[in-house]
């Protein structure tokens, strides 16, 4: 491996007996002290050499090494990404769009394609359950797609967002922005600690796993019980927004036409007075599917001197073929004060 193509330093810049280090990607001697003692000088016999004795790796010290990993190649950063169009067996054609007007355009060409991000879900359809799909796109690198912005009014999060940048921006919310506003944050904080495991949440978005309309969905509740709009566009550029409690029709069906793919999320932040909660039991705590999960969001007012219930909403997964609103819930909490009385009703 040339050196050179690691590091800035020219081969003038390098004393003698010098060399540029993998693991750090600066000069150093240490390959000809190596050398050095591995070499016998004239005169002496193989006596004279140091006898190293066998270690496990048992007994290896892996704290002396910590300095020692190799660096990634920087010219491997600077790579552009390029649009692909690759071909598989049995007529399989698989894209890769860099812009989401290219991203349309296929998807009018293709209207039964597949969208990918983290193929956690349509992997195993493929793979364990012989699905087959024709067509397949991939959407990581659609810059629309991609947005994560905080606004005044909620945060906006495009449906290619992988779920543990939405986890970094969301703890980031929470710290800066006042505490009633982040109520609905907090709830899906809390939802996201015990969604699948960190390799899964580092590649799955958000809107794969919306548009997968699981019944069991940790997050579908919350985004319908926190009041969520989700935006639609088609493959002529128009954008329509829908309530997230409208968004899922029945069993793995949502509020998508074949010529339409979900944009963006947006999560409104919470007003003073109004709580949010998520809900989850599962056989055991980390890395385990819903037996049956809720989200669940209050608004209270205050009239005289009692708290009355101004808006609410209810949403559970796991108790039909999709998420569903408790609304006969909703409309006996809603004017009623808010007392112990009033939980034992609903």
């Amino acid at each position: 491996t040339n050196d050179m193509l690691y590091t800035n330093l020219s081969s003038l810049s390098l004393q003698e007996n010098e060399f540029v280090c993998p693991s750090t990607g600066k000069p150093c001697s240490c390959r000809s002290i190596s050398e050095s003692n591995s070499t016998c000088t004239s005169g002496q016999g193989m006596d004279s050499v140091e006898k190293v004795e066998p270690v496990s790796y048992s007994e290896i010290d892996g704290s002396t090494y910590t300095d020692k990993e190799l660096i990634f190649p920087p010219e491997l950063l600077l790579r552009k990404s390029n649009s692909l169009n690759l071909s598989g067996s049995g007529g399989l054609k698989w894209f890769r769009p860099l812009r989401l007007q290219h991203l349309l355009e296929l998807k009018s060409k293709y209207p039964d394609a597949k969208l990918l991000v983290g193929n956690t879900e349509v992997g195993i359809e493929m793979r364990l359950k012989r699905r087959q799909y024709r067509v397949l796109i991939s959407v990581t690198h659609v810059p629309e797609l991609n947005v994560l912005h905080v606004k005044d009014e909620g945060i906006e999060i495009g449906a290619a967002v992988r779920l543990s940048d939405l986890m970094k921006v969301l703890l980031k919310v929470v710290t800066e922005r006042d505490a009633h506003e982040t109520s609905s944050c907090k709830a899906f904080i809390e939802q996201l600690k015990w969604f699948a495991g960190t390799q899964i949440k580092n590649v799955a978005s958000i809107g794969g796993n919306i548009c997968t309309a699981s019944p069991i969905s940790d997050l579908n509740p919350l985004w319908m019980a926190a009041g969520a709009k989700f935006r639609v566009i088609d493959c002529k550029g128009n954008i329509r927004t829908t309530a997230a409690e409208h968004f899922f029709h029945g069993y793995r069906k949502v509020d998508l036409a074949r010529d339409e793919i979900l944009h963006s999320v947006f999560l409104p932040w919470t007003r003073p007075f109004e709580f949010v909660k998520e809900f989850k039991q599962a056989h055991r705590r980390e890395d385990d599917i819903a037996i049956v999960n809720a989200g669940m969001r209050v608004y209270l007012e205050e009239k005289g001197e009692n708290w009355v219930v101004s808006d609410a909403s209810i949403a559970y997964g796991g108790v039909a073929p999709l998420s569903l609103s408790a609304q006969a819930t909703k409309e006996y909490l809603i004017g009623k004060s808010w007392t112990q009385e009033l939980f034992q009703g609903a």
